[in-house]
């Protein structure tokens, strides 16, 4: 009897240590110190250059070594060209999605959206408030607003949606802190206008 009675309190020792550790970790998880501004944007610039949100939101230029982003247009979006190229809809009805020469277009069977301005400007997310930025990415609403339409291809909202609050608020940060571009981006275009 007395040997059970020291296995049971051995046991239930073990498991009160185990518990407590697990306890202990689980809230020094918790306690995260919270990051100043200049950290957040830090961060923010991190992600912001390794997602790859240059890729569709900021124009290119074309070179010999391929797509050369124009610095002072960085992030800002669409921007209407000189002549307005005409997509070739055989190629769409085949299955193909197309792009525009510098990657701030796309026209598919949903039919052509264009790169949402993302500087600090008012024609950007300049007058934007943190939680529509998060809404947008996590819902795929346009402009982060409830009863909009959603946000459409190319952009892969459904995949930034994963990413933690801090990493989604850094990212506000960062892109508020940028210089601002003025930019009105063009509404998207249904498909059957693009006929």
């Amino acid at each position: 009897m007395r040997k059970k009675i020291l296995a049971l309190a051995m046991t239930l020792a073990i498991s009160s240590v185990i518990f407590i550790a697990c306890s202990d970790s689980t809230a020094s998880e918790n306690k995260r110190i919270a990051m100043t501004n200049e950290e957040k944007i830090q961060r923010g610039a991190y992600l912001v250059n390794s997602i790859g949100c240059d890729d569709c939101h900021s124009p290119k230029k074309v070179t010999a070594a391929g797509f050369e982003i124009i610095p002072e247009l960085r992030l800002s979006g669409y921007h209407a060209p000189a002549t307005a190229i005409k997509p070739t809809m055989e190629a769409v009805n085949q299955g193909w999605l197309l792009f525009g020469s510098d990657l701030t277009t796309a026209v598919g069977p949903w039919g052509q959206s264009f790169a949402a301005n993302l500087t600090s400007d008012g024609t950007g997310i300049g007058n934007w408030k943190e939680e529509q930025f998060i809404k947008a990415l996590r819902e795929g609403k346009y402009k982060g607003l409830d009863n909009t339409r959603p946000l459409l291809p190319p952009m892969p909202w459904f995949v930034y949606k994963n990413l933690t609050d801090d990493d989604l608020k850094s990212i506000f940060a960062f892109l508020k802190s940028t210089k601002p571009v003025k930019n009105v981006v063009p509404a998207p275009k249904p498909f059957n206008k693009l006929k």
